[in-house]
């Protein structure tokens, strides 16, 4: 089950001022809201039930009632001994973060853009070109660049009616962030892909996508699962297939 502050973070795109200050409340008092009625919970905050409501639906709840509930499951869950780590854990939490509404979104961001550009380094790179020959298929050209310089060159010449696909897992990779606030500077519209966490990729991105993959080592190698990513790009590619009428 996602926790609170996962389903906050998954749909924060959607959230306002007043969103925002309900969550914060909720996040430091969850067995006191558990207890609350709509009400009494409105009153608490200043606002009125039918804001509550439509937060509850912004975080894909279907009411109030069912955010209460889940919460309280969230609670006995979290007294209990937690999961661990391991591949079916991060599929099953990954796809729990798939957002079919920001998927169709970066979908057309990607259709109506003059140019897409993709770009990682190390371990994820190849997904970029996964992600090229994906969209490919269905007519639209992709451009991934493996070098820095060639990469910075062509930044320099893009358009905000552009955008620059980013992978990185931990959202933290030094020539990532630098190609990033280049494309920034340039107006580019910015998609991130990082695991499931806070991180200055996130916030430099105009919309984020998350997998969920936790930094993993054995014997000083990096052994980071790559399955979620893997997900999450199979996942975005059917969106966009079938935005093109071709799946």
């Amino acid at each position: 089950m996602m926790q609170f502050e996962d389903q906050v973070q998954k749909f924060e795109y959607k959230l306002n001022d007043t969103d925002d200050q309900i969550v914060n409340y909720i996040i430091k008092n969850k067995e006191t809201a558990v207890t609350l009625s709509i009400q009494h919970l409105a009153s608490k905050l200043y606002t009125v039930p039918n804001t509550i409501t439509r937060l509850s639906k912004k975080l894909g709840y279907e009411s109030f009632s069912q955010m209460k509930n889940k919460l309280k499951e969230e609670i006995q869950q979290n007294k209990a001994i937690p999961e661990e780590d391991s591949l079916l854990y991060n599929i099953d939490k990954t796809t729990r973060l798939i957002d079919q509404e920001k998927y169709v979104l970066v979908s057309r961001i990607i259709s109506e853009s003059r140019r897409v550009l993709f770009f990682a380094v190390g371990d994820t790179a190849p997904f970029c070109e996964i992600m090229i020959k994906n969209i490919k298929v269905v007519g639209k050209h992709g451009e991934y660049y493996v070098h820095r310089h060639d990469m910075v060159h062509e930044v320099n010449h893009l358009e905000n009616s552009d955008v620059l696909f980013l992978i990185s897992l931990s959202g933290e990779t030094p020539q990532v962030l630098d190609i990033a606030r280049l494309a920034k500077k340039r107006g580019v519209r910015l998609i991130s892909l990082t695991h499931f966490n806070k991180n200055t990729l996130q916030n430099l991105a105009d919309l984020n996508l998350y997998c969920y993959s936790p930094a993993k080592k054995l014997n000083e190698y990096n052994i980071t699962d790559k399955t979620p990513v893997m997900l999450v790009l199979r996942a975005l590619s059917e969106v966009y297939w079938q935005s093109q009428g071709s799946y």
